[in-house]
């Protein structure tokens, strides 16, 4: 007696992005800012697990996709790079009909189609030294000395 196939009539649950935790456990992502984070969510959206190194993503779709003002993005993108969760695999350029291509990304977590390993580089990112109370304890003291 054969059974009935196992997916008979199922639906999916539909696409998701997927944040591993290691990712998340980085010093890089613990002090994004949360427009940036919103900006590598979409990026990850694009990614289809076979496309990295050709995500197509212009500061006019992601200020769209996001709701913000277009010259906001601009900075999101330099702020992921600097941290090294992406990276720019082609500049924005102009067509040979005039018209303009978006820039065209990679994300740092994911192994690139032609066979390259992720390159991982947000692991090593560490923030500036930032202490503001040994400034301010500085500044006190100077006023206490004078």
């Amino acid at each position: 007696m054969a059974g009935k196939r196992y997916k008979y009539n199922k639906r999916g649950v539909g696409r998701f992005v997927q944040l591993p935790e290691w990712v998340q456990a980085t010093q890089a992502w613990a002090t994004l800012p949360p427009g940036p984070r919103a900006l590598y969510i979409e990026l990850k959206r694009r990614f289809n697990g076979t496309n990295n190194g050709s995500i197509y993503l212009s500061h006019r779709d992601a200020a769209t996709a996001l709701a913000v003002h277009r010259n906001t993005v601009g900075p999101w993108f330099r702020i992921l790079e600097e941290r090294g969760f992406i990276y720019l695999t082609q500049a924005p350029h102009l067509g040979p009909s005039g018209i303009g291509k978006a820039s065209v990304w990679a994300l740092a977590e994911e192994p690139t189609p032609d066979g390259k390993p992720a390159r991982k580089t947000f692991i090593k990112f560490k923030s500036p030294a930032q202490n503001p109370c040994m400034a301010v304890t500085v500044s006190v003291t100077d006023v206490n000395k004078c």
